[in-house]
């Protein structure tokens, strides 16, 4: 399991518009005409056999699963999952890159709080933060590369964009505890990008440093300015996806509002194929029932841009009951279909494929 999904298990924490103008005519896959709806998010085991992926993927196809997120590269799962005709992408960290050559070789590319300190030497929350910044040309030319070498594979059909964002600079209610943080306003430690790209950009917009603002969490054109930040980044990925014909999709946190709240996220301005909103309902102290409400403001913005499909935690549901609960929910407020992480045992797969779908 990756550092990511470790540190989901452990503590329970997940992770204007810019319009460039890009029209996403990838050739739609041919899965698309039958009815499979759902997708599932795993990491690849190097020790799986080609007999036993067969076998997985095959009740995945089955259960009506459409694709699966990899959050690793392994030809051989990717082309079995093919193979049991399911759509297999490439799921991809993007701002967030711990990577030791990258930080070493480019240490000016990484983000820097409001503290002034950059998270190459204090990441914020857990180690493995390590932000990059979305304003630097040389970031967003790396990105474009790293997203056209995974695309021009032949085996992977699309790329599914993590951790496209700034870091959390306000925690889900539920983890707080665990930081012990009371974070009611937005403390400078986890407020970013401060680095000198950043406020000579806004600087230019805006005749003001950010750095001098006396309360910079209220205002507006600042917050706009790091929106359009990760907007930027995005577009310019989904052209290289357009280039290759294939997909770009992203997870995204759960609702607009609470995206662009706390993590500046602003995807319902995003060109992508689709996006699958991490609904995760125990993070933030909520019932089953809130997943509908998440789902109902994700489409009613989005406006039928592109399709929504909702991200379940699998650990956040305490029956199979309450599964069906949520995946039925998801499709009757307008869900594509639903898209699940965790373990993805024969209960959930048979709780999945006795939904009823249109």
């Amino acid at each position: 399991m990756s550092n990511r999904r470790n540190f989901i298990k452990n503590s329970l924490l997940t992770t204007a518009g810019l319009s460039l103008g890009t029209s996403l005519a990838a050739a739609e896959p041919a899965f698309k005409k039958n009815k499979a709806k759902h997708w599932i998010w795993t990491r690849p085991n190097s020790k799986d056999t080609e007999a036993e992926l067969i076998d997985r993927y095959g009740a995945y196809a089955a259960a009506g699963v459409r694709g699966v997120l990899f959050e690793d590269d392994s030809e051989l799962h990717f082309r079995t999952a093919k193979k049991m005709k399911l759509e297999a992408h490439r799921w991809n960290w993007t701002m967030n890159k711990g990577v030791k050559t990258l930080m070493e070789q480019h240490p000016d590319w990484y983000a820097v709080s409001r503290e002034g300190k950059s998270v190459i030497d204090h990441p914020p929350y857990v180690g493995y933060y390590r932000w990059l910044c979305p304003s630097k040309p040389a970031v967003q030319e790396y990105l474009k590369q790293e997203a056209a070498q995974i695309l021009s594979k032949d085996y992977i059909d699309g790329l599914h964009l993590d951790y496209i964002r700034f870091c959390d600079v306000i925690l889900p209610l539920n983890l707080w505890k665990n930081y012990n943080l009371v974070q009611q306003q937005e403390l400078p430690a986890f407020d970013f990008c401060y680095c000198s790209t950043c406020r000579e950009a806004y600087k230019k917009e805006s005749g003001k440093d950010p750095l001098d603002l006396p309360y910079p969490d209220g205002v507006l054109s600042w917050r706009l300015f790091r929106y359009n930040a990760i907007n930027k980044v995005v577009n310019q990925l989904a052209e290289v996806a357009n280039q290759h014909k294939k997909w770009i999709t992203a997870a995204v946190f759960p609702t607009p509002e609470v995206a662009r709240r706390i993590v500046r996220q602003d995807w319902t301005n995003w060109n992508l194929n689709a996006v699958f909103p991490m609904i995760y309902h125990k993070f933030y102290q909520e019932d089953v029932k809130w997943i509908g409400d998440a789902v109902t403001e994700g489409v009613h913005f989005l406006a039928g841009k592109f399709p929504l499909y909702a991200g379940l935690y699998l650990p956040d549901f305490d029956s199979m009951d309450e599964l069906k609960q949520g995946i039925e929910l998801s499709l009757q407020k307008g869900a594509a279909g639903v898209s699940l992480f965790g373990n993805v045992t024969p209960e959930v797969l048979a709780t999945l494929q006795s939904v009823k779908t249109v």
